[in-house]
């Protein structure tokens, strides 16, 4: 499932837009989500988009602190 459509108007370097994309659907199979654009999959998204904006461009951590986020933890 692509982050792409949650974007909106923001830009980002490609590179970062690839680590956005491998943790938000690492953490989507992660908690179970179905690839659908549903509230749940946008709030994974938009807390993603978050810590990249903050300056996080390591999808590993981004992928913890969306999981984070939820109360959970990838064990």
């Amino acid at each position: 499932m692509p982050i792409r459509p949650y974007l909106q108007s923001r830009v980002f370097e490609p590179e970062t837009v690839a680590a956005m994309g491998a943790a938000f659907e690492k953490a989507c199979r992660k908690l179970g989500l179905a690839r659908t654009h549903d509230a749940a999959t946008e709030i994974v998204a938009k807390v993603i988009i978050e810590l990249a904006e903050r300056g996080e461009r390591d999808p590993e951590r981004l992928y913890v602190g969306a999981l984070m986020h939820f109360g959970s933890r990838d064990e």
